[in-house]
């Protein structure tokens, strides 16, 4: 069915949001928003983040969506990650994965995924296999710094964030409802 020359019934594709630059999970809760006045269903998955995020606030009030955190209140450093980040990683892959195969979602967003990649978290190879397998109509949308080449050779879209000033620079700290 076309809707003024668009397909409604579309091909499920790989985005990825990545970069120095702010704004990567930003877009993707964007994207996330402009699906749900669509009346898609999204599953957002996030890495390393068991933070009070404001958008956790505002997407309990979006039926649509459903937003699932992993990860523990400490900062993870690369190199240094504890047997629980580890495992915490596998537990949000997992759920993403599952989700994009259950037949309730429309679109599943791994935010920060790239992050636990190049913290050594979770294993290239399933994640490329993911991807290659997924269902046909599931849009997968991933973010966070550093995509590994081998995510990006198999993405339909990928976006590069590019910091060209912060105010972090000027010493000014995140701000809530801002920054988080």
């Amino acid at each position: 069915m076309k809707v003024r020359g668009i397909l409604m019934k579309a091909k499920g594709l790989i985005q990825i949001y990545t970069g120095n630059g702010k704004g990567k999970t930003t877009a993707a809760l964007g994207l996330a928003l402009r699906a749900a006045g669509r009346d898609k269903r999204i599953l957002i998955v996030q890495f390393m983040k068991k933070w009070d995020y404001g958008e956790l606030h505002s997407i309990k009030k979006i039926p649509q969506i459903t937003i699932k955190t992993f990860g523990t209140k400490d900062f993870v450093y690369k190199g240094k990650a504890k047997e629980i980040d580890f495992q915490e990683a596998r537990r949000a892959f997992t759920e993403g994965a599952e989700g994009a195969f259950s037949g309730e979602y429309d679109i599943v967003i791994f935010d920060e995924l790239n992050v636990a990649l190049d913290f050594g978290l979770l294993e290239i190879e399933e994640v490329v296999n993911f991807l290659k397998d997924k269902p046909e109509e599931v849009e997968i949308i991933i973010t966070g710094r550093n995509a590994p080449s081998e995510l990006v050779e198999l993405a339909d879209l990928v976006t590069e964030m590019q910091e060209i000033k912060h105010p972090f620079q000027k010493g000014v700290n995140a701000r809530i409802g801002i920054e988080y």
